[in-house]
Order: structure tokens, then C-alpha cells, then sequence
């Protein structure tokens, strides 16, 4: 019989008592017998006392057989087994008084085997108990191991993702910034293909004519009247007198070249 941790003050005592009834019968077995053979002749004969201390010696030895006595007390066992047979033996010849004591003898030592018996049973139920003990603590044992793998597993697997998802971050800003240079370099190839474009219709268009102002002042001596003309002219300059001066007037001409 096994029992569990919370249950072994009920198992002990479970045992204690089957020992003590099996203990208990055998002492009224025994008691049995004594007062069979202490009863006077009047109330017994002695062939009853002796049947009767034969059949409890003899219910006594299938009491220890059925404990295992026959393994845990061989010796005892043996002796009861053959002292009964004795008494049988002495019974059938008529000797009573023999067949007597070698009944109690064989209940006696049926005694012995009994509690051998039912001493090394408890042996084995104790020592099955504390097997089972060690090994339930050993698979808790396992269990809180497996507990704290799972536990550190996981949160190895959520360390991984939270790396894996800062890497994710730092590609995406990596593809903007790219993708934001790739513009930028779109923007500044146009800009130089659009330098270029003038550039080459500026070498194809010739450059304007400078702009030439004259300026031409005649003073009259004779009178304060001055003229002035101005013609603005591209690449040729020309200038215009309105009549011939004469010897005596000053003529003053200023000209200007503004570039285009």
C-alpha cells in the first residue's frame, strides 16, 4: 500500500492497526488455547483442548503465510508448519498431552512469524513510501526547472523581437534617408542639366551690341544759344550737326558706351 505525503499519518496508522488486530488475534488465539487447556477435565476433554489448540495454531500459521512469512521468517514458518504436524501426528495416536504442547508451540512460533512478517511489511511500505516521496520531489524538482527554461526562453524570445524590431526601425530610417538622398540627388542632376541647357544656348546666342550714346554740344558766341543732340546708336557712332558751325562756334561731343 502507497501513501501520499498528506495521507501518511492516516497510512501509519492503517498499519498500526491491521498489526495490532493481527497481534491482537493471535493473542486471543492464544489465550484461547490456555484456557482450553487450563479448563478442567469436566468442562473439556483434553481431545477437544488439542483440537482445538491444533486448529488455532494451524489458523495461525495460514495467518503468517499470508503475510509472506514463508519469505520474511522461513525459519519461524518452518518450525510452526512442523510442530503442527507433530501435534496432528501425536493427535491421531492418541497422545493428547503431546499433541497439546506441540500445538502451542507451533502457535507460538507462528507468533513469531507474524510479526516478522508484518515488521518487514511496514519496512516496505515505509521505504516504497519514501521512494515515492523522492521521486514526486524530484519530478517537482524537474518541473521548476522546465518552469525556469520556459521562463528564460521566453524572455530570450523577446529580447530577439525587440532586436529584430529596432533593426526594422533602423532599415526604415535608412530607407528614407536614401530615398530622401536619391531626391536630393534628382533635384541637383536637374538643376546641373538645367545649368547646362542654358549654358549651351548662352554659347549659342551672340552677345548683344553695346549701346553707344553721342552727345554733341555746339555754343554760339554770339548768343547763348547752345544746341545739343543726343543719338543713341549700337555699334556705329553718329554724329549729327544741324548746320555748319560756324568758325567761331564751339562744338563739344561726349559719347557713351553702355554694354548689353
Amino acid at each position: 500500500m502507497e501513501c501520499q505525503p498528506q495521507w501518511r499519518r492516516l497510512c501509519h496508522g492503517q498499519e498500526n492497526t491491521m498489526f495490532r488486530k493481527v497481534t491482537l488475534a493471535s493473542l486471543l488465539v492464544s489465550s484461547a488455547v490456555t484456557l482450553a487447556i487450563a479448563t478442567p477435565a469436566s468442562a473439556a476433554s483434553k481431545s477437544d483442548r488439542a483440537r482445538e489448540a491444533i486448529a488455532a495454531a494451524e489458523a495461525k500459521l495460514q495467518t503468517a503465510e499470508s503475510l509472506g512469512a514463508a519469505t520474511d521468517a522461513p525459519r519461524d514458518t518452518a518450525d510452526a508448519r512442523a510442530a503442527l504436524a507433530i501435534a496432528k501426528e501425536d493427535f491421531k495416536t492418541g497422545d493428547r498431552e503431546p499433541a497439546i504442547r506441540e500445538a502451542i508451540r507451533a502457535s507460538a512460533l507462528a507468533d513469531t512469524a507474524i510479526g516478522i512478517a508484518q515488521h518487514r511489511k511496514n519496512d516496505a511500505v515505509a521505504s516504497a513510501r519514501d521512494a515515492q516521496q523522492a521521486t514526486v520531489e524530484a519530478a517537482r524538482d524537474q518541473v521548476a526547472a522546465a518552469h525556469d527554461q520556459a521562463a528564460g526562453a521566453q524572455d530570450q524570445a523577446l529580447a530577439a523581437q525587440q532586436q529584430a524590431d529596432t533593426a526594422k526601425q533602423q532599415a526604415a530610417d535608412a530607407n528614407a534617408r536614401a530615398e530622401s538622398a536619391q531626391q536630393s540627388a534628382a533635384a541637383s542632376a536637374a538643376d546641373a542639366a538645367a545649368a547646362r541647357s542654358a549654358a549651351m544656348l548662352a554659347a549659342q546666342t551672340p552677345p548683344p551690341a553695346p549701346q553707344v550714346e553721342t552727345t554733341v554740344t555746339t555754343r554760339h558766341p554770339a548768343s547763348s544759344h547752345h544746341t545739343t543732340r543726343t543719338k543713341v546708336t549700337r555699334r556705329t557712332t553718329t554724329t549729327t550737326t544741324g548746320s555748319a558751325a560756324a568758325p567761331s562756334d564751339q562744338v563739344t561731343t561726349t559719347t557713351k558706351v553702355t554694354p548689353q
